[in-house]
């Protein structure tokens, strides 16, 4: 740059994109591509762990679990839908949920299938499948030994949601 005409440099600097750097974004500026539905991958971890609570920080994004039969959405019957805690994205509806007895929350079946993102996870005891949703954040794991008609226990971390009732969609 330094032998650069101001012309290039001009030139140079109008091609720079314009957006806020991930260092520089604010939570409002977060929450605003949250609300949007857009662009969530940019928004880096410290804002994330400014808009979450420690423990949806700590499942979510250091793809952590709470203890067996503690979440809040355990015990839930209304109808509505499972949306993830950050990115707000729609990953389960109450029609697909069941009691498992496993102590997480159970679904049969996915909401939409664009919105999830299955992975192999060998961390912990041979392979299991993880469970993501389209944004990265880790949501739990998924098994062969659910009910019919699909044969799949989507096991969730109820932290990794929040419950939408469907009077207020």
């Amino acid at each position: 740059m330094k032998n650069m005409g101001l012309s290039a440099l001009m030139a140079f600097l109008i091609a720079l994109p314009l957006t806020v750097s991930a260092a520089e974004m604010s939570v409002e500026q977060a929450r605003q591509l949250i609300q949007d539905g857009r662009d969530m991958d940019t928004i880096p971890k410290a804002v994330w762990q400014k808009i979450l609570t420690p423990a949806q920080y700590r499942i979510l994004w250091k793809k952590g679990t709470e203890r067996p039969y503690t979440g809040a959405l355990l015990e839930n019957k209304q109808k509505g839908t499972y949306v993830t805690a950050g990115c707000r994205i729609p990953v389960f509806r109450s029609d697909h949920k069941y009691d498992s007895q496993t102590g997480w929350p159970s679904f049969w079946k996915s909401h939409k299938l664009d919105n999830i993102v299955l992975e192999d996870d060998w961390s912990w005891m041979g392979k299991r499948v993880e469970v993501l949703s389209a944004c990265g954040e880790h949501l739990g794991h998924v098994f062969q030994d659910g009910p019919k008609p699909t044969g799949l226990r989507y096991c969730i971390n109820s932290d990794a949601l929040l419950f939408i009732p469907d009077e207020q969609q």
